[in-house]
């Protein structure tokens, strides 16, 4: 085996020990007695990280502040510390002395830890400084330490606090074809189900035609998701009353429905959910209005905040057996829901806050809707469609490794998820579930996917919807700096505590340590990459720590079974 060269040699008991010369420091008049030391170690070595400890001994009595400094000059960063307050700048490291080791004790002597990152070699420092001057001494060869995983029971990278909770999840989930043929009993089940290279979709929206001919062609596939998925919601949104009951005698470019038809559009309101239910199919929400600030020249109503409010107020309670939801405004504009959740009467009529995110982030609403959360109103957000990646129709849905729909689906649509779920909402529903640029593929030649087959975004997607599971309770976390790239939530619901993991950095974090509330029976780990698609990968526990690879530009997903 070759040597290395060292200075140091670690202290901390039950560790590794590097045997060294200790290295004589000599300080300033009155810093502290003659024949200061300082000794440093590498307890534990793995693939691009380590963990080292650092004694100072013999400093005296009456030194209550010090300052040590060294360089690394083989391109290693500190990552976490712990006992001192540890920064670097460049090569240089500088730590220091905290409250609870800065009083030396009677001893004369100073411990601190930290963990590391290196490439390459891992060589330790040669030189160091104590409170500005130099050490000297001599060095000794040593053995490396031991190539290891991070010690078991350490400091963690992500800490898991579950006595902070936040929103309940209702679910995530996409929309069926308003317009279109309705989902098959295949696509229905890869969609809702959770088995292998299913997506686990726990909420299914579905259009409500003005007219009731029309409203048995989803039947079928509704019922499938309700029978085969586990929990699934279902979500009905109008875009139109019949055409008759408007101002513009027309199912499209929007019009506002007759206040003298408030009364019907109520009834039918209603005699969707029931004829629904007389199917087998409960509809457990439904929304008032589809976008009623859009009018485009396809099915559309337009009602502004204080006629939502007027309608819920005084026809809501004639909508029996469902929750209604007010109202899918496009940016989640608080203008057409303030009003209701603003009157007493209004607001008991309604079950639901719903908004889409078009030009949400944008108007700065994608954070917690606080007059919601005070009336205890769910936040859902109902869609969302984003494929720029294909610049207007080029042939790229299809290929799994292709980077720039990896990159759209990874920076656009897993962070909004991510920060949606930051701001306390309490459902994603994306739009249509079957489509090229969507989760499973529609068979379109032109786009090159396959109908019915899982695609990139749907298993990116499935890394909240398939562990998330409705009735979870995102909790708080923390993190430390080698944890600072990735964006965590975490949940806690079924026995287990489920984290999601976005890396949208160029490189990986591995050997990242995940701190449970308490010790675990098992911990499972799903990457989804540019050339993984939720693929089980190593992990090893410990009690209540899991150590993870966290892949460079990927979602994973860490299930703990408590």
């Amino acid at each position: 085996m070759k040597k290395r060269v060292t200075n140091a040699a670690m202290v901390s008991a039950g560790a590794v020990l590097l045997a060294s010369a200790a290295v004589a420091v000599a300080m300033p008049a009155g810093a502290a007695a003659a024949g200061c030391s300082v000794k440093y170690g590498v307890s534990s070595q793995w693939q691009g990280g380590f963990g080292a400890n650092v004694t100072i001994t013999n400093l005296g009595d009456a030194v209550t502040s010090w300052t040590l400094t060294w360089n690394y000059n083989a391109g290693q960063t500190v990552t976490q510390a712990w006992n001192t307050t540890l920064t670097q700048s460049g090569t240089a490291v500088t730590a220091k002395n905290v409250s609870y080791n800065g009083a030396i004790a009677t001893n004369g002597t100073a411990s601190f830890g930290f963990n590391g990152s290196w490439t390459g070699s891992n060589p330790d420092p040669t030189t160091f400084a104590l409170n500005g001057v130099g050490c000297t001494g001599g060095t000794e060869p040593t053995d490396p330490p031991p190539t290891t995983t991070p010690p078991p029971n350490g400091p963690a990278d992500i800490t898991v606090n579950s006595a902070t909770r936040y929103q309940t999840v209702d679910g995530f989930g996409a929309a069926q074809s308003i317009w279109g043929s309705a989902w098959s009993t295949t696509d229905t089940q890869t969609l809702v189900g959770l088995g292998a290279n299913q997506l686990g979709l726990s909420i299914v929206r579905t259009g409500l035609s003005p007219e009731s001919s029309e409203w048995a062609t989803h039947v079928n596939s509704l019922k499938t998701a309700k029978s085969y998925g586990s929990n699934v919601k279902i979500l009905a949104s109008p875009w139109t009353a019949p055409a008759a009951w408007k101002t513009n005698n027309s199912r499209v470019n929007g019009g506002k429905l007759k206040t003298d038809y408030y009364d019907d559009y109520a009834n039918h309101l209603n005699s969707y959910v029931q004829y629904m239910r007389g199917q087998g199919v409960p509809i457990d929400v439904t929304s008032v209005q589809n976008e009623p600030d859009w009018h485009p020249d396809y099915d559309s109503m337009d009602w502004s905040g204080t006629e939502l409010r007027t309608f819920v107020r005084d026809q809501g309670t004639k909508v029996q057996s469902t929750k209604l939801m007010v109202a899918e405004a496009v940016n989640m504009n608080y203008g057409y829901t303030d009003p209701t959740l603003n009157d007493a009467t209004a607001r008991n009529n309604i079950g639901y806050v719903g908004g889409h995110l078009y030009g949400t982030e944008e108007s700065g609403r994608l954070r917690p809707y606080s007059l919601a959360e005070q009336h205890n109103k769910p936040v859902w957000m109902t869609e969302w469609n984003l494929h720029a990646a294909d610049g207007g129709g080029s042939n790229i849905w299809g290929n799994p490794a292709n980077a720039t729909v990896w990159n759209e689906t990874l920076d656009d649509i897993m962070r909004t998820v991510h920060k949606s779920m930051e701001a306390n909402w309490n459902a994603y529903i994306w739009w249509y579930g079957k489509r090229y640029y969507s989760f499973i593929g529609d068979g379109e030649s032109a786009f090159g996917t396959v109908a019915g087959a899982p695609l990139k975004r749907g298993y990116a997607f499935s890394q909240y919807a398939k562990y998330v599971r409705p009735g979870y309770q995102r909790v708080a976390l923390s993190k430390s700096s080698k944890a600072s790239p990735l964006e965590v939530t975490a949940y806690q619901g079924d026995g287990k505590i489920t984290l999601v993991i976005l890396n949208r950095s160029n490189s990986a974090v591995n050997n990242a340590v995940i701190q449970a509330p308490q010790n675990v029976s098992r911990a499972e780990h799903y990457l989804t990459s540019q050339n993984a698609n939720a693929a089980s990968q190593p992990t090893s526990v410990n009690g209540g720590q899991a150590t993870i690879n966290v892949g460079a530009r990927s979602i994973s997903t860490l299930v703990f079974t408590l």
